[in-house]
């Protein structure tokens, strides 16, 4: 959600990201003005959403009833919203959701396709990818735990292999 991109301190809080858990990951310095840009378009939907009279956003837990204006909001919308509005299977109601995980798995593929590299890219690729270079730059391990959402060093070790 828009609401999630912190500039001034430099991170992304990734709210139930893999297995359920929320954790806070670095905002690259490079990305800022896209980032910034894409709320700029995502205002525009907002607007155009409030301006339509629909729901709004989908909200977490009790947020909806505690904060009922807060779904029609820009802090909460999708950073990357879907192309259309869809009806709320259970209260009946027109939202607008984020943009489907398909989307951006075409997304990856196509720009894969674009490069000409013939490996096998996923999004899990580039989350791969990340963890691997920040152990190549001497991250310590417990640090890359925690920013992949890893509750097990474990898991995070499987990184290790390639260095």
């Amino acid at each position: 959600r828009v609401k999630d991109l912190d500039f001034e301190n430099g991170y992304i809080v990734v709210v139930r990201g893999k297995g359920g858990k929320s954790r806070r990951t670095p905002l690259p310095h490079s990305m800022i003005d896209e980032f910034k840009a894409q709320i700029v378009k995502v205002k525009r939907v907002q607007e155009k959403d409030v301006k339509a009279g629909t729901a709004g956003v989908w909200m977490p837990d009790a947020m909806g009833i505690k904060e009922p204006n807060a779904a029609k909001s820009l802090a909460w919308m999708w950073l990357f919203p879907s192309d259309r509005l869809s009806q709320d299977p259970k209260l009946g109601v027109v939202r607008r959701h984020h943009m489907s995980e398909n989307v951006v798995q075409k997304a990856v593929k196509k720009a894969v396709e674009q490069t000409g590299i013939l490996k096998r890219i996923s999004c899990h690729t580039l989350r791969h990818s990340f963890a691997t270079h920040l152990l190549q730059r001497g991250q310590d391990i417990r640090t890359v735990q925690e920013l992949l959402g890893h509750s097990d060093v474990s898991t995070t070790m499987i990184y290790t292999h390639v260095l």
